[in-house]
């Protein structure tokens, strides 16, 4: 969509606005014509003003850009990140873990990748660029569920997902432990002071056994009390996994 200025044989300039179709040129609107300059440039507006009201497009006033940008910042009312969801979301899925039925799962998983803070500051996240509000006990609560009934299942997704990526050819393993201390006082029957990794003696804390293949695809974890000696948690993570997949 365009104005054309049409000049005629009697001397005049016509104004219209005209569009393409099917190759072929149709007028949408006439808006007459002149032999003055000056008025051709009232009509050109005139034509341009119509064209604004038919698309329904809105222009912007730039005199006051300060004013423009405060009414711009006002304007908003929530934002949202998608980029993260669109690319490491589409791997999620491809390694199977959208087999566990669990949007918190998900999102928690995603969270750890590309903004690894506490419990309560994932919420504030979550809540601010997704508006998704789950709240902190919310997180702690499913943290509880994923552990006692869909920890053996990502397990499982994950070692299924590392053979694809190996070729089925599983021969070597590799085996590292951490610590992760909690800001408690009492000890339980899981969480006992011990050696700590992070310097955070006087806190109870758990061991993690974690057990990865070639290029560092993760297949297995274990946790333990946290006053046991790293070196007694190999071979019982190592067995389990031999035994659970029949490997030799």
């Amino acid at each position: 969509m365009f104005i054309r200025r049409l000049k005629s044989k009697n001397g005049k300039t016509y104004i219209q606005v005209v569009t393409k179709v099917l190759g072929r040129y149709k007028v949408l609107k006439s808006f007459g014509g002149s032999c003055s300059e000056l008025e051709l440039d009232k009509l050109t507006q005139k034509a341009k003003k119509w064209i604004t009201d038919y698309t329904g497009d809105q222009e912007l006033d730039f005199a006051n850009s300060n004013e423009l940008v405060e009414k711009l910042f006002n304007s908003i009312t929530q934002m949202k990140r998608v980029g993260f969801d669109l690319l490491l979301g589409r791997i999620f899925d491809q390694i199977g873990f959208n087999q566990i039925n669990d949007e918190i799962f998900k999102q928690l998983v995603l969270c750890r990748i590309t903004y690894p803070r506490s419990k309560l500051k994932t919420t504030e996240y979550l809540y601010r660029y997704k508006q998704i509000s789950w709240s902190e006990d919310q997180v702690y609560r499913y943290l509880d569920k994923l552990y006692n009934t869909q920890k053996e299942t990502v397990q499982r997704l994950s070692y299924e997902h590392t053979l694809r990526i190996l070729n089925d050819r599983l021969s070597v393993v590799f085996y590292d432990v951490t610590t992760l201390y909690f800001e408690i006082d009492q000890e339980d029957e899981l969480r006992k002071t011990g050696f700590s990794k992070e310097g955070k003696h006087q806190n109870p804390q758990i061991v993690l056994g974690l057990l990865v293949s070639q290029n560092g695809y993760p297949l297995a974890y274990d946790i333990f009390e946290g006053n046991k000696f790293e070196g007694h948690t190999m071979l019982p993570v190592v067995d389990a996994f031999k035994d659970k997949y029949k490997l030799g």
